[in-house]
């Protein structure tokens, strides 16, 4: 029974793919679905996109390790991403890019285009990895008997080939039925373990000293609560997969209400997710904190329910691959090649092929990167640190580029030089990795908005459109 629920999700995202690929029919519904992302599918798509594996898994290990302020790991992405709809969602859209890098190509040049790109690309390879793995280990409950790798492999193969076949409308489309899996089983794995503790109010007794302290305990201080607002919360406030969103929708209302509705579902979630975790500490106290959720799955839950809350699991984890993925495929093809297929007028089909193939390779890449480490949060944070050291402070003057206008080359050097000294820093586990780099990065734009203001100096690309940035009106314009 539980061959034939996985198998039977696997295969509805499979045909969600392929009814999809009728729609795509341009490079415009592979990129942006057309840009006609209703209230419902871009509401549903950054909900599921959001709670992937370190949201679901990742989450409910701090509240087994850590206790309930775990939660902030989500509640600062809530934060983040309620900001961005209030002061960036509408300016998103309004540009008509295709790509965060597009963006910062509009207010800085090629070279900071370029750079973007390439910083993207480095975390987001990463990232996928994380979520690959994290789908093998959630299949892997259900199915001991067969190699986490192999499962790894299993669960990659569809990612990669519903995203390439029918590009963002695939993606919006399995999103949703996706992020309805994911609540569901949040619910019904809180209910059911509260159950089996005899009640909330049972568990008091049977943890650490202020485990159940909010907003901080001893596990994590302000300090700690600082540090993921800075590194993870501004992801979610500046981060292609989140922008991509806003780009996909039919008008920037929509954008708006859809980040401001999903932050609100995060903040319940956060909690939900953070007290499966902390009931497991109850209930199952030796086992690893990562395997918190996946054992209460396998242990409490009776009948075909098991089945269906990996299936959720397994959902929150694929819908933060393939966007992640799409959003690779889509930087190779517009922002990486796109000079070069311009100069050579390559038609708007042939761009379609060219993006699937990309979305091919990046995801064989991902695989490969998914078997080689087999490990979920150090591949995640890696992620994370480069891309928000890099790139959070010029994406954000990018869309106030009217009013603080930078020098391109200061730009394109703040990207290159905060990603790079954030990446060397993790990989010689320098413990401020990520504030070195961020720093470095303001540091640079700010010489390069001090140049940018002396008189006669315009940022290049810059148009005195609302917002600074010119709005696009093809995948491949420069």
């Amino acid at each position: 029974m539980n061959g034939l629920v996985i198998a039977g999700y696997l295969l509805a995202m499979v045909v969600i793919g392929l009814f999809s690929s009728r729609k795509t029919k341009g490079s415009e519904g592979f990129f942006v679905a057309n840009r006609s992302g209703g209230l419902f599918l871009i509401t549903g798509s950054l909900i599921a996109t959001i709670l992937g594996g370190s949201s679901t898994i990742g989450m409910a290990g701090l509240g087994y390790a850590k206790g309930l302020p775990g939660a902030w790991w989500l509640l600062v992405g809530a934060i983040g991403l309620a900001v961005g709809g209030a002061l960036l969602a509408g300016k998103v859209r309004k540009t008509r890019a295709y790509t965060l890098p597009e963006i910062l190509g509009k207010s800085y040049g090629e070279g900071a285009r370029k750079a973007a790109s390439i910083i993207i690309l480095v975390s987001w390879l990463g990232i996928i990895a994380g979520q690959m793995i994290a789908a093998g280990k959630i299949m892997s409950v259900l199915f001991p008997h067969f190699s986490v790798p192999l499962l790894i492999v299993a669960s990659g193969v569809v990612m990669i080939f519903y995203t390439l076949l029918g590009g963002q409308y695939s993606v919006l489309r399995t999103d949703a039925l996706q992020a309805m899996l994911i609540l569901m089983g949040v619910v019904v794995m809180v209910v059911l373990g509260a159950h089996a503790l005899g009640g909330i109010g049972a568990m008091a007794n049977k943890l650490p000293p202020d485990f159940l302290s909010f907003p901080s305990n001893q596990n994590i201080s302000w300090g700690y609560i600082g540090n993921l607002l800075l590194f993870v919360g501004t992801a979610y406030l500046v981060g292609p997969d989140i922008f991509s969103r806003f780009l996909s929708a039919k008008d920037g209302k929509s954008a708006r209400n859809a980040a401001w509705i999903t932050a609100g579902v995060l903040v319940v979630v956060a909690f939900g997710i953070t007290g499966i975790g902390i009931m497991a500490r109850v209930l199952y106290p030796g086992i690893a904190a990562e395997q918190a959720f996946p054992t209460m799955v396998a242990r409490i839950l009776p009948g075909i329910l098991p089945s269906l809350v990996t299936a959720a699991l397994l959902a929150a984890v694929m819908s933060s691959a393939d966007t992640c993925l799409l959003t690779a495929g889509v930087i190779m093809t517009s922002d990486i090649s796109g000079g070069w297929l311009a100069k050579r007028a390559v038609n708007d089909n042939t761009v379609l092929l060219i993006s699937r193939l990309f979305v091919l390779i990046i995801g064989i890449l991902s695989l490969g990167i998914a078997l080689y480490m087999q490990g979920i949060i150090k591949s995640l944070l890696l992620g994370y640190t480069v891309f928000t050291s890099g790139l959070i402070i010029p994406a954000l003057l990018a869309l106030f580029a009217n009013r603080y206008p930078v020098r391109p080359a200061w730009a394109m050097g703040a990207i290159i030089l905060g990603g790079t000294a954030a990446l060397w820093g993790k990989l010689a586990h320098f413990p401020q990795a990520g504030l070195t780099g961020m720093g470095l990065c303001a540091a640079m734009m700010a010489v390069g908005m001090i140049q940018g203001r002396r008189p006669g100096d315009v940022s290049q690309g810059v148009t005195p459109s609302e917002g600074g940035i010119p709005a696009s009106s093809h995948p491949l314009s420069r």
